[in-house]
């Protein structure tokens, strides 16, 4: 099928940028807090924090939203400065190498990250067919997925012969993100829809008025903040001594980042295809299962086969979970505020991101990682659940904007 000029330079630019994308997931998901926890033997807050930095990005992607509309910057001009910001601030962490400076230069440059997302999600709603939006997305998602597993295994070998060598690590993060930024700069992109009023929270206006996405919202909110409570505790679990595996770093950059991301490279194309055509509320509850199967078989192994079987499951799960997450609200958004219904649900992503690391590793000071684990399995179940009276409208339903009767400040 022939494409539009701007459907294939975005996707060209995609492809290009997803390079940048995996080695800075690798940073955001496993390196960061592995050097926190290796190198600087950092305590329970600091590792919280470090978690949770693209968590705090994504909370403030309203902020990011509201403001870009205000100043009428396109959207790729605005994520390419914030990429060129997160480049910045890795470099000072390379040349500063001190425990405060690394903790909060990992929360900005993970927010200079995430903040970019409601953005990029305008972009593929504007230059991305709808009937082929979530496999020419899929396809950027393999090259990171593809770029996650060779740098973690590359990363772990630098890693494994001396932790010191973290600051050439960081200054590998900060030239991803440079080349992120000069990519940006190219997409078309128009400025955002502005969604009415001064307030920077004003798109939340949307989660009031329009049920199905609130109730989606609250339903995510359970699933998510279980996920991300195990997330970080995956590294915690495999190389702190007191929970008795205390692994080599080649061995955790294996288990965090090479296994789960093969198995995310292999299935991301499936489930792009699947995205396009399956109702999008049984996709999620397909989903949940795998997410919840996958903390199990982690958390309750102390086995080498148990691990791998674990991380496979996450693989598989994240693979759907990648394109269910960046391009759902573009299946039931007005196209002219996807932008805006992304800040809200990237908003609440970051609001348990940002809780459910600092309650994970607090718990984790009383309670097992097994018990950790099925608590986070039960959140999931529950969240599938109140998800199910949804199914009959988990197809795309385009509709003007919710009426709504709140006067702009």
């Amino acid at each position: 099928m022939l494409l539009p000029d701007r459907t294939r330079l975005t996707y060209r630019l995609e492809l290009q940028r997803a390079v940048a994308n995996g080695v800075l997931e690798a940073a955001g998901s496993t390196f960061l807090l592995l050097i926190a926890v290796r190198h600087f033997s950092a305590g329970a807050t600091a590792k919280a924090l470090v978690a949770s930095g693209g968590s705090v990005g994504l909370l403030l992607t309203p902020l990011v939203v509201s403001q870009v509309a205000r100043l009428r910057w396109p959207a790729a001009l605005a994520a390419s400065r914030l990429a060129a910001a997160g480049a910045v601030m890795f470099a000072v962490m390379a040349l500063t190498p001190f425990l405060p400076v690394f903790v909060a230069g990992s929360v900005v440059t993970m927010a200079a990250a995430a903040g970019a997302v409601p953005l990029m999600t305008q972009i593929y709603q504007e230059n991305y067919p709808e009937a082929q939006r979530g496999r020419l997305f899929s396809h950027a998602v393999m090259v990171r997925i593809g770029t996650v597993a060779v740098f973690s295994e590359l990363a772990g070998r630098l890693l494994a012969g001396e932790m010191g060598r973290y600051r050439w690590l960081l200054g590998v993060f900060a030239l991803a993100f440079a080349f992120a930024s000069v990519r940006l700069r190219r997409y078309p992109s128009t400025p955002l829809s502005d969604a009415g009023g001064s307030h920077p929270f004003r798109a939340m206006r949307f989660a009031r008025d329009d049920r199905i996405f609130r109730h989606t919202l609250i339903c995510w909110m359970l699933m998510g903040f279980a996920n991300l409570m195990m997330l970080p505790l995956r590294v915690e679990y495999l190389a702190s001594p007191r929970h008795g595996l205390t692994l080599p770093v080649h061995d955790i950059a294996l288990l965090t980042g090479v296994i789960p991301n093969l198995a995310r490279l292999l299935m991301s194309q499936v489930w792009g295809h699947l995205f396009d055509r399956m109702n999008f509320f049984a996709l999620r509850v397909t989903l949940n299962a795998g997410f919840a199967a996958g903390i199990l078989t982690f958390f309750l192994s102390d086995s080498w086969t148990g691990l791998v079987i674990g991380a496979i499951i996450f693989g598989v799960s994240s693979a759907g979970g990648d394109v269910a997450w960046g391009l759902w609200v573009t299946k039931f958004a007005p196209p002219e505020h996807v932008a805006d219904y992304m800040s809200v649900h990237t908003f609440f992503t970051g609001v348990r991101g940002v809780v459910a690391p600092l309650v994970a590793f607090h718990l984790i000071r009383h309670v097992s990682l097994a018990t950790m684990g099925w608590i986070s399995a039960a959140l999931i179940v529950l969240a599938s659940v109140l998800l199910l009276p949804e199914l009959r409208f988990g197809q795309s339903r385009r509709r003007p904007a919710p009426v709504t009767t709140e006067v702009a400040d």
